[in-house]
């Protein structure tokens, strides 16, 4: 990693945080050697990954954190995470949905990125299970005394069900209303994606709901963070043959790219010059 000295802050720590759970732990000496970067420099990285939450640090260098795999944070931990990844996922993911479309966002911080990048798309009709989602699309509507609902405004469905830490509504409720639809195009957040456990959550109520919107779909889009990746949650609800895209960022290695790559049909990395690859 020695051409890589000129990398922005998030960028070398992404690649640290690679590192970290690709090894199962690094030392700081190592990092300077391989990022070509000062130790202060490293240490700093360190800290910032350590607030993060997803490194522990120890002497001399730093080993993942092992999450339970029933720990499920809340929506306001999570959206204060990888913010320059999730808009760039956004931002590429929105290019894929067509007017007049009918199309699902689950719950998640990605999701909720996205559909603030769909204000814009005519006609479309959102069918959802998070609040916060169908709060944009309340929120981006002109009020009653400001004439109503514009044209081409899009219609949103909330499913109803009952609410996780993260926002999203789940249960028989749910599931049921989404049994009884179709869509286009799934746009699917998830706690962890890997090639042995696929799609999961720490919920297992929610895997259930993810299950019925995957069922229901015509192409399942999965949008993620390079954090996301080798996470396991609890329940798995869909494998990664089911998944047609994955959009996520270029924090992961070009290898775990190829990986990738290897099990599934599409892999979209935004914020850099690839296209699918």
């Amino acid at each position: 990693m020695s051409e890589n000295q000129n990398l922005l802050a998030e960028q070398r720590r992404a690649l640290i945080l690679d590192e970290v759970r690709r090894r199962g732990g690094v030392r700081v000496n190592e990092l300077t050697r391989k990022l070509g970067v000062s130790d202060m420099t490293v240490r700093r990285d360190l800290d910032a990954l350590a607030r993060q939450g997803v490194i522990e640090k120890v002497h001399g260098g730093a080993v993942p954190v092992v999450e339970a795999s029933t720990h499920e944070p809340g929506f306001e931990i999570k959206s204060a995470l990888e913010l320059t990844a999730k808009e760039d996922i956004a931002r590429a993911a929105a290019v894929m949905v067509a007017p007049g479309s009918a199309i699902a966002l689950s719950g998640g911080t990605t999701t909720y990125a996205l559909a603030q990048h769909l204000l814009d798309v005519p006609d479309l009709t959102v069918v959802t299970n998070s609040v916060r989602v169908a709060d944009v699309f309340h929120s981006g509507q002109p009020s009653p005394a400001a004439g109503g609902t514009r044209a081409g405004a899009a219609t949103v469905v909330l499913t109803g069900g009952v609410r996780t830490p993260s926002d999203s509504l789940v249960g028989p409720v749910a599931d049921q209303a989404i049994a009884s639809l179709h869509f286009d195009v799934l746009f699917l957040g998830v706690h962890g994606i890997s090639v042995e456990a696929g799609l999961s959550t720490p919920n297992l109520a929610e895997a259930e709901t993810n299950r019925r919107f995957v069922q229901s779909a015509r192409r399942v889009v999965v949008v993620a963070d390079h954090t996301k990746w080798g996470k396991v949650g609890l329940s798995s609800f869909a494998t990664l043959e089911q998944v047609d895209t994955f959009v996520t960022d270029a924090g992961l290695s070009d290898a775990t790219h190829q990986e990738i790559a290897e099990h599934l049909p599409g892999l979209l990395v935004a914020g850099r010059n690839a296209a699918e690859t």
